[in-house]
């Protein structure tokens, strides 16, 4: 759009100017025809009189005749040094007075004729016209070399078009210079709407746009306005959802918890009592299983509850406008040490904690969260006998660069295609062939935490080429 409205703008304005520049030389040339019919007019008056100046013939045969300069003659002579000329020339064309160069063949008829002959670097206007004088017939000759308009097409390209050359492409670029600077406002609010994310639905500045593209700018605001409200509305509806599911979810799973810890005691007792019997195990134990199956899903559903309400948490807009705080990384990674170790003893895991002494600014609810999905993860996904580590600290990002702080879990687990990484930090995607419990959402709601902080999740391979580490970098 801006392309296109500089093009048009710029021949808008040239175009003109080129058309206008034309009608000036074209007016030039006029100016100069008009000057130049005046002066055929002047020597079309003097010939007359420079015929009357011849008094009478001269002494003897072939000789010049008596000559007696006319006083207008005379001044047009006097007037035009060097740019001025005579000559009276007999019937065979030679001169018999005045200047020599004035020779040529005479005029066939009495009619006056003008010509234009250059002679010593100067383009002179001619008039010959055959006479009936005191001496006989002869032929006048006068030269003008201050005709505008033979000086005038010798020196078209110095004196007409050249300026007007220079004149148009010192106008294109201030032309240019100025239409670039009178659109800058919109180039601005077009660099502006770009940088921004598609989560920033702040209003626009109008009173850094200039009048005529002001109601532009209103409009965005407006549809900018609409947009975050029904995105809110959406954020708003899933967290209510989320939140009203936690309660009798919560119910439900404790009551089918105890019924399945029944149901897993009396399989087992009942398994006991008919060993060395012909009744089928499966048959006895088909309702037990069915049971534990319940109690699977019922977990499974607790948990995308929980965690969309985290997910509408991270992507909501306050988490934007509320301050941030002083968080201890070390002091997170050992809650959050503590609170999972039960869950990786359990599965034969090794939880182990790397951690050094740094501050960040942050929202600690957040990072609590994201640093929690993030050893779920690594927690479900790692086999029995496999370790996890959870590292903070400061260390330089890539190997290069200032010293950043940063959060880190890894583990030595089956890892994941390099050509899924991206995929994987996407919503309710689950990287094919995965076994276990899972929505594909705890990366999601990471990388929707670290987005808040003005960072990204950074996935890489573990140690040794196994498993998996997943980076966050932040500003100490």
């Amino acid at each position: 759009m801006i392309s296109g409205l500089r093009q048009r703008l710029l021949l808008l304005l040239l175009v003109p100017l080129f058309l206008l520049s034309a009608l000036n030389t074209w007016f030039d040339f006029r100016s100069a025809d008009s000057a130049a019919f005046q002066q055929d007019r002047q020597l079309l008056q003097l010939v007359p009189l420079l015929a009357d100046s011849v008094v009478g013939r001269g002494v003897q045969a072939g000789s010049p005749p008596v000559l007696l300069i006319a006083p207008p003659v005379e001044d047009f002579l006097h007037e035009r040094p060097g740019m001025s000329a005579f000559a009276v020339v007999d019937i065979q064309g030679r001169v018999m007075v005045g200047n020599a160069w004035l020779t040529g063949l005479p005029p066939t008829t009495y009619e006056p004729e003008f010509a234009s002959e250059e002679f010593d670097g100067v383009t002179y206007r001619i008039i010959s016209q055959r006479v009936k004088t005191v001496a006989g017939e002869m032929v006048m000759r006068l030269a003008d070399g201050s005709d505008p308009r033979q000086q005038w097409l010798r020196m078209l390209w110095f004196k007409a078009l050249l300026p007007n050359v220079v004149l148009v492409i010192a106008a294109v670029f201030a032309v240019n210079w100025a239409v670039y600077r009178a659109l800058r406002p919109l180039l601005e609010l077009k660099n502006d709407v770009e940088r921004r994310s598609p989560r920033d639905l702040s209003a626009l500045d109008p009173s850094a746009s200039p009048d005529e593209v002001r109601p532009l700018v209103l409009s965005l605001n407006r549809l900018f306005s609409l947009v975050d409200a029904q995105a809110e509305s959406q954020r708003r509806f899933v967290a209510d959802a989320a939140h009203q599911l936690r309660t009798p979810l919560a119910g439900l799973q404790s009551q089918i918890e105890a019924w399945a810890q029944a149901a897993e005691v009396e399989k087992n007792k009942q398994n006991s009592a008919l060993v060395g019997t012909q009744v089928a195990p499966a048959a006895i134990t088909l309702g037990a299983d069915q049971i534990l199956k319940l109690r699977q899903a019922v977990r499974r559903t607790s948990q995308l509850a929980n965690q969309l309400l985290a997910l509408s948490r991270a992507d909501a807009r306050s988490a934007h406008t509320q301050a941030m705080q002083r968080v201890d990384l070390k002091q997170l990674c050992e809650v959050m040490l503590e609170s999972h170790l039960d869950q990786a003893s359990n599965k034969g895991l090794d939880l182990g904690l790397d951690a050094a002494s740094v501050h960040v600014a942050g929202h600690e609810w957040l990072l609590r969260e994201l640093l929690g999905n993030l050893v779920d993860n690594a927690i479900q996904y790692t086999p029995p006998g496999g370790h996890v580590t959870l590292r903070c600290g400061r260390k330089h990002m890539q190997g290069q660069g200032p010293l950043q702080a940063f959060l880190e879990v890894e583990d030595d687990g089956p890892g994941v295609p390099p050509g899924e990484w991206a995929r994987m930090l996407e919503r309710f995607y689950r990287v094919p062939g995965t076994v276990g419990e899972g929505n594909g959402l705890g990366l999601a709601i990471a990388e929707e935490i670290a987005r808040v902080h003005q960072s990204r999740l950074q996935v890489e391979e573990g140690t040794g080429g196994r498993g998996l580490r997943v980076s966050l970098w932040l500003p100490a």
